[in-house]
């Protein structure tokens, strides 16, 4: 007996009027538990966001895609939320988190503090700005016409000022209404719509398990070439790796360079 069976049999015995009431208790009881999970979270605060775009930016003018998995070089990027429009390309990235948020544009970290605990989070920012590139190179579109944006969903306060792209869902929402200068005509808004269709990975549940490979691959990389000793990036602080120049006169020395780079181009020389 499957567990469908199991639930048909239970809702069999139940009288009509309390169908209802158990399986919204149900329902309830599935998201709370869901809710309190990194998974969860993040889940829900997706949903809610393609929620409020479907219904304050119109259809007419705004095309919207959810849950993004587009390839790249190195594997794989996911993309929350795409919004496609004549006034530009939006990439968000949404945040469910609580407490107090601080951090700047250029800090390689941000930090979340819920009473006396805290915890360090990539800048979301520089999370996103892969989305971004890989996006516009896909589409092929001017630096200009791609814009980064970060929603935060959740009961979180920013303790330090914010880029306008950054901050929650009635904030995100006005700065992509705010550009209202068309770059875009009817036909290019339907190509680039088609080239994402065309370009995403099926959104299915083995996408997602290859674009977490991917992910746990790359960390893994990225804790073999991060040593303790290493230098920090003079001006990001995120700690360098060793690199080789590779062209120019000075093509074959070591360097320390900013594992951020090409957003950060910090570096240090090797003594």
């Amino acid at each position: 007996m499957t567990i469908i069976d199991i639930f048909k049999e239970i809702f069999s015995t139940l009288p009509p009027s309390n169908v209802l009431w158990t399986l919204s208790l149900l329902v309830i009881s599935i998201l709370t538990r869901l809710a309190i999970t990194p998974f969860g979270k993040g889940w829900l605060g997706e949903r809610f966001v393609a929620f409020l775009l479907k219904i304050y930016l119109p259809k007419k003018i705004y095309r919207v895609f959810h849950n993004v998995t587009l390839p790249t070089e190195d594997g794989t990027t996911q993309i929350d939320h795409i919004v496609i429009s004549p006034f530009g390309v939006f990439c968000i990235e949404t945040k469910n988190m609580t407490g107090w948020i601080f951090g700047s544009e250029r800090q390689a970290t941000w930090t979340q503090q819920i009473y006396r605990s805290r915890t360090n989070f990539q800048n979301p920012l520089r999370q996103n700005y892969k989305h971004t590139e890989t996006l516009r190179t896909q589409l092929d579109l001017p630096k200009e016409s791609v814009h980064s944006v970060v929603v935060f969903v959740g009961n979180s306060t920013f303790k330090t000022i914010m880029p306008a792209n950054v901050g929650s869902t009635k904030i995100c929402l006005s700065y992509i209404r705010s550009k209202n200068v068309p770059l875009f005509n009817s036909f290019e808004v339907d190509r680039m719509f088609e080239a994402i269709q065309l370009g995403r990975l099926e959104p299915t549940r083995a996408t997602h398990r290859l674009h977490v490979s991917n992910l746990n691959h790359k960390r893994t990389l990225a804790t073999k070439h991060t040593y303790s000793d290493n230098p920090y990036c003079p001006k990001c602080r995120a700690t360098m790796v060793n690199r080789t120049t590779q062209k120019g006169p000075n093509s074959g020395e070591e360097f320390w360079g900013c594992p951020n780079f090409p957003e950060c181009r910090g570096n240090r020389s090797i003594t």
